[in-house]
């Protein structure tokens, strides 16, 4: 949701911070009068639920217990003051126990009850009534409005009718201060104008300035300078709204005004406390704060909900409306999510219904899995009841999300609660279209059979809401309308070929293939190239996109890229729809898609200036950039006179940013759809993004030739649900638009229902509209005036609002209705009256879609053409294994980690449980080595050697190749590596070596002595025996602790035992030739692996032969070649050159012959 009310303490807050600070809204915009602003004196009082107690007087400010006090809720209630909830002229001793008796209270306001668990607490301000005046500030389409009168308070009236009323249009400068004067302040006072006006002109520059939507101060008031000073200007009661999509670009601002520090001191030292101790949060000051409205607290599942949904870039919306209610709903899609609440409450059940919700944009397994858990957990709480419950599980067909890939997580979900759904006697009904969505059905089919829950499942050939009659077991296969069917949904027009698209497959030409003449396929004789210079043929205005439509796609989308390629593809257009792409990140390359079973190539350009000089027949972007880019990207194409049509496909754009660029392209004559869209479709013609879904869907709905209706929604997944109902019940869409769900899309119902209007192709008309904006009305005055003659069947989403106490906010962000024109059930009655053809519920609409489609074709208006074969389009690679349709031999195996799921697994264990068991660097190298769990005598022993191994001072080779690579000047990696190369059979490799000499020696039977000896004979070194330094009297110290860990924690040590004996007899010789730590750790470690009773004898010889002690050595030596390489970097010492007289030279004398033979 884009416009979201705040608290009055939070707003009165962001004023008293920004009303002196704001930049001026114009440059002209500047203060003239000094004048006082308003105190920075504002108190929030909560109630902890977990304590039953209010904040205490140990965090209030000072001023508190020293003056006269105004104490009311805060929790956006409208007419506290009739509802006795205002406490005036208060001590806080006073205020105090008011607050405490209403605080955790149920409190009735009109007809919604609450919990009364927030308070603001200010300084009480007497004054006369004459000083008391309206401000209003509200954003509509066309620009902002300032409403004022010079009454203001409690009594005020009818605000519409008394208000003054200063309009800034968006395309307009902001007006100066004599036009502000003359137009709102006609019956303020003289001396107090050029107050009010400096006033007004600041407290609008925040308003832009901080992205509000809705500001209202009443009263406001304002006192005369009093001994020589300075007017002041208070304002008691206060509303607000912010555009919650724009906090990447206010946040900081909105933060730093709720940072009640920066009231008390000095700005440049709350900076420098904000770095030490306090908690760090992500701009100085607590984010803003969005409440629910009151009585509707938000419960513990929606709070979870939430956090979930502002940590994914998917959709998750969840709301309780009636706990023990029997109905429940998990609906995919923002305007599936209304319609299948508008069903349930048009049958009459409404007091069933127990939550609204919605989870949409690709959500992974993870999400949906948690999103399903904290629903289900929400039905089966509590007493079974004795009907049972039903659960709904719906949705449209989706674009581009795999349904059952979102149904694996649902299917978990359902899963874990087999017991409960059981015994509340759970019914579960599924309808979903879209990618992959057989297989998703049958998951649910069949996991209905194994939990023993009834489960009934349905595809896009059942209409969308028709299960809901079925769940709520409501016979209407007799009622006017009725869709129902043995089969559901069946098409009417004849020779419909059917849905599916080609697996894929080698093509008949593969590279390398031999042709009969002998010549074999190139990798260049699959490339495509396309003859676009042709000069493109001029279109109506009222046709904005046809078979030659070309278009740049703002960003690397190549998905959506490759979907717009095949749509083309199966339309016979000559060329591709898409000339290139625009991506200011990279640098310039070529990329490839498929045409149909070949390749083509589309360049990518960093920038569009360059794009629209190469491709002068482009004429329409379709903008991928991300909400914060969108904006400076979409005026960036605006510069351009040949671009004509701009697709804007990001959610979450900042509505004074969408605002703003749907006025300055209608200046420019640009066509703008969306933000917030899915695009829209042109059948035969032209496909922005992913608009119709996979190529599967594209083929059931007819979409690669065109039909006769035209359709505008605001709902992407709605648009397919029109596409998929006017395949089947008239003969398809001629081009269809979804424009958006915000509050300011760039194109309205009315700009495209006036261009099919104009278009002599386009039949009939269809207007999905949904609560919220008059963008309706504007449609009916074109119908009343005779502008639009051709028959338009229309309907409004949202009915079911009506039945909600408490504000409900549906899936997009301008579905919410203001005023009682702006809700669904007057828009449909006003349009009916209207003359459009309206049925009486959603269920019904393809029942009048028929009909109206039938009668024009009676009447001659149609003439249905025969259908035609598309051309079969390859599946991808990709998706094609996704589902399982094909199997590949895997290039590479592993099977010690994985990342692919929530968490990274090692060996099989969970990294969380990797800390939480605390096993160790040792229990890691356990596990990625060994892929086991190790005893920790086991893993503690290699984190013992990895000590022991990770130095050996300066001088080896090893170290020495580091210190001289890091002199050198090379980095880490490169220093490190160079270390490491040295390790081998005479520097570090002993320990294989010597594991597999006395494994050896001991496995054959051989003494000791015999061991020496034939060593001896063999003129072998054995290794792992023998010191330049330590001897028998001189011991390594680092060997005698091995030894002592060893004896102590080990189960057994043999061949430890056996080492030791074959050092006695070594040392009798020389008593340098002792057990060396390398001998040492190899012996000790093949214990390990022969004695730990985690390895089969084969699994630890084949360990000791892969070179796994080697590994410990190469691991723990790695330590101490970073640590030289550090240590020469700190020290920046210079190159290194050996000095010359440590190198013996001998070259050859020249006059030696050189040539030893001669060739005869």
């Amino acid at each position: 949701m884009s416009s979201k009310a705040i608290r009055e303490y939070d707003a009165k807050l962001l004023l008293a911070y920004w009303l002196e600070r704001a930049p001026p809204v114009a440059p002209h915009a500047q203060v003239k009068t000094k004048f006082q602003y308003p105190a920075v004196k504002v108190a929030q009082i909560s109630w902890d639920p977990a304590t039953n107690t209010i904040t205490p007087d140990t965090k209030l400010p000072g001023w508190v217990f020293n003056t006269k006090l105004v104490a009311k809720p805060d929790q956006l209630i409208k007419r506290r003051g009739k509802a006795g909830l205002l406490a005036l002229n208060k001590t806080w001793d006073e205020a105090k126990p008011w607050i405490a008796q209403r605080a955790g209270k149920p409190q009735k306001v009109e007809s919604i009850t609450g919990t009364l668990n927030n308070f603001i607490v200010e300084p009480f301000l007497p004054h006369p009534s004459n000083t008391e005046y309206y401000v209003c500030i509200t954003s509509a389409r066309e620009g902002d409005s300032i409403l004022f009168t010079h009454e203001g308070g409690v009594d005020i009236g009818d605000v519409d009718a008394k208000a003054l009323v200063l309009n800034l249009p968006v395309t307009q400068p902001f007006p100066s201060r004599e036009t502000i004067a003359q137009t709102l302040l006609t019956h303020v006072p003289a001396e107090k104008k050029d107050t009010l006006v400096d006033f007004l002109i600041r407290l609008y520059s925040v308003y832009v300035d901080l992205h509000f939507a809705y500001l209202e101060i009443n009263p406001l008031v304002v006192l005369d300078a009093v001994n020589g000073g300075e007017p002041q200007v208070c304002y008691l009661d206060m509303a607000a709204k912010l555009d919650q999509t724009a906090e990447s670009i206010c946040g900081p601002k909105w933060a730093i005004a709720r940072d009640l520090s920066v009231y008390e001191r000095d700005e440049s030292e709350v900076a420098k406390a904000a770095t030490k101790g306090s908690k760090i949060s992500a701009d100085r000051g607590p984010p803003m704060v969005w409440p629910a409205p009151f009585g509707r607290d938000l419960t513990k599942e929606e709070a979870y909900i939430q956090k979930l949904d502002a940590s994914t870039g998917a959709s998750l919306k969840l709301t309780v409306l009636n706990a023990e209610g029997r109905i429940w709903t998990m609906v995919a899609g923002g305007g599936a999510s209304v319609v299948y609440s508008d069903a349930i409450a048009a049958h009459g059940f409404a007091d069933e219904l127990a939550n609204y919700g919605e989870y949409s944009g690709a959500p992974t397994e993870g999400q949906t899995y948690e999103y399903a858990k904290t629903i289900i957990d929400l039905i089966t709480r509590g007493t079974p009841n004795p009907k049972g419950k039903i659960l709904i599980i719906g949705g449209g067909i989706a674009n581009f999300t795999n349904v059952a890939a979102t149904f694996k997580g649902i299917i978990r979900a359902l899963k874990e609660f087999k017991s409960q759904l059981i015994s509340h006697q759970v019914k579960i009904f599924v309808r979903r279209g879209g990618p992959n969505y057989q297989e998703g059905l049958k998951a649910m089919r069949l996991l209905g059979e194994s939990l023993g829950v009834p489960i009934r499942v349905f595809g896009p050939d059942t209409h969308i809401t028709d299960i809901v009659p079925l769940a709520l077991d409501i016979d209407i296969s007799k009622a006017k309308g009725s869709n129902a069917g043995i089969d559901g949904l069946k098409s009417i027009q004849a020779n419909t070929p059917p849905a599916q698209v080609a697996p894929a497959g080698e093509p008949v030409d593969a590279i390398g293939s031999i042709h009969p003449d002998g010549e074999r396929t190139q990798p260049s004789d699959h490339i495509v190239h396309f003859d676009t210079k042709t000069s493109s043929t001029s279109r109506p205005a009222y046709r904005p996109f046809d078979a030659n439509t070309r278009s740049f796609v703002y960003g690397l989308q190549p998905r959506a890229i490759q979907g717009m390629l095949d749509f083309d593809y199966s339309c016979g257009r000559e060329t591709p729809s898409v000339a290139a792409m625009i991506y200011p990140f990279g640098g310039h390359h070529i990329q490839k898609f498929y045409w149909g079973t070949k390749e083509t190539l589309l360049p990518v350009y960093t920038s569009l200036k360059e794009a629209v000089a190469k491709h002068p027949d482009v004429d329409v972007v379709v903008n991928f950039a991300s909400s914060r880019s969108v904006y400076s990207s979409t005026l960036e194409c605006l510069e351009f006179p040949q671009i004509k049509a701009l697709a804007l496909i990001a959610e979450g754009v900042p509505e004074r940013h969408a605002r703003d660029i749907l006025w300055k392209a209608q200046e420019k004559g640009v066509l703008i759809i969306g933000p917030a869209t899915v695009g829209g479709i042109k059948p035969g013609c032209f496909r922005i993004g992913n608009s119709g879904g996979m190529m599967d869907n594209i083929i059931a709905s007819k979409l690669y030739r065109p039909g006769s209706v035209g359709y505008v929604s605001k709902s992407g997944g709605m648009s397919n649900e029109l596409n998929n109902i006017l395949s089947l019940v008239t003969n398809g869409t001629y081009e269809g638009i979804a424009i958006g769900g915000d509050r300011y899309p760039g194109s309205t119902f009315i700009d495209h229902l006036l261009r099919y209007e104009k278009d002599p192709d386009c039949k009939m008309l269809v207007l999905l509209g949904e609560v919220g904006g008059i963008e309706e009305y504007r449609v009916i005055e074109a119908v009343q005036k005779g502008i639009i003659r051709k028959p338009i069947v229309a309907w409004a989403i949202g009915t079911c609002a009506k039945m909600f106490a408490t504000e409900v906010q549906f899936g997009h962000a301008g579905s919410m209705a203001n005023s009682d024109m702006e809700t669904a059930d007057a828009k449909n009655r006003a349009m009916r009256e209207a003359g459009f053809i309206v049925p009486d519920t959603f269920e019904e609409l393809p029942h009048v879609l028929k009909e109206t489609y039938e009668a024009l074709v009676r009447n001659g208006t149609i003439k249905p053409k025969a259908e035609v074969e598309p051309p079969v389009i390859p599946m991808d690679y990709k998706w094609a294994q996704e589902l399982g349709l094909i199997r590949k031999p895997a290039a590479f195996i592993s099977t010690i980690s994985d990342e692919r799921g929530q968490e990274l697994l090692y060996a099989g264990m969970r990294i969380s449980d990797v800390f939480k068991e605390d096993i160790g660097l040792g229990g890691v190298v356990s596990l990625l080595w060994f892929k086991r769990r190790l005893p920790p005598w086991a893993t503690k022993f290699i984190e013992m050697v990895l000590m022991l191994t990770a130095d050996h001072g300066p001088a080896v080779s090893g170290a020495m190749n580091t210190i001289v690579a890091s002199r050198a000047g090379k980095d880490l990696i490169s220093s490190l590596a160079s270390g490491l190369l040295t390790i081998g059979s005479r520097f570090g490799g002993a320990l294989d070596e010597a594991a597999a000499m006395f494994s050896n020696a001991r496995d054959t039977g051989l003494t000791p002595r015999e061991f020496v000896d034939n060593s001896r004979k063999a003129n072998k070194l054995i290794s792992g025996i023998g010191h330049k330094i330590k001897s028998v009297n001189n011991p390594d110290l680092r060997v005698e602790l091995v030894k002592e860990y060893v004896v102590k924690n080990f189960p057994s040590h043999s061949l430890l035992d056996y080492a030791l004996a074959v050092e006695k007899v070594t040392t009798a010789k020389k008593d340098t030739l002792i057990l060396n730590v390398d001998g040492c750790i190899a012996v000790c470690f093949v214990d390990l692996l022969r004695d730990s009773g985690a390895f089969t004898p084969e699994e630890a010889d084949e360990y000791i032969k892969i070179g796994t002690l080697n590994g410990l050595f190469v691991l723990g030596r790695s330590i101490g070649f970073i640590g030289h390489h550090l240590d020469q970097k700190r020290l920046r010492a210079p190159l290194y050159r050996h000095p010359a007289d440590d190198i013996f030279i001998n070259m050859a004398d020249v006059s030696q012959p050189r040539v030893l033979g001669r060739m005869q």
